[in-house]
């Protein structure tokens, strides 16, 4: 009975299942979160919008770090290594410098 217990009910709804196409992410932090801002960017186009923004615990930016880690490792096992291709830099007129 206690596995029942532990479980939790995830839902997805239908807008938000359809996901939204990022390019770029802006990475801040402060001493008690991370917060990434997701942005696409079109060619030619000078000026983008955050399209969504996820604000993390520095505890689950971790647990995020690692995940994504595990998940590139078995999708080269299974697809080949993901080439990192060189890109100009981008002028970022946004907030506080962030990483991508």
């Amino acid at each position: 009975m206690k596995d029942q217990q532990d479980q939790i009910n995830i839902e997805l709804d239908e807008k938000t299942a359809e996901g939204i196409y990022s390019n770029l992410a802006i990475i801040n932090h402060s001493s008690s979160e991370f917060v990434l801002d997701f942005v696409s960017i079109m060619p030619g186009i000078p000026k983008a919008k955050v399209k969504s923004r996820i604000v993390l615990t520095p505890q689950h930016a971790k647990r995020l770090l690692k995940a994504i880690g595990e998940n590139i490792h078995r999708f080269e096992i299974a697809h080949g290594e993901i080439k990192d291709t060189e890109q100009p830099p981008i002028p970022l007129n946004f907030g506080p410098a962030g990483q991508a």
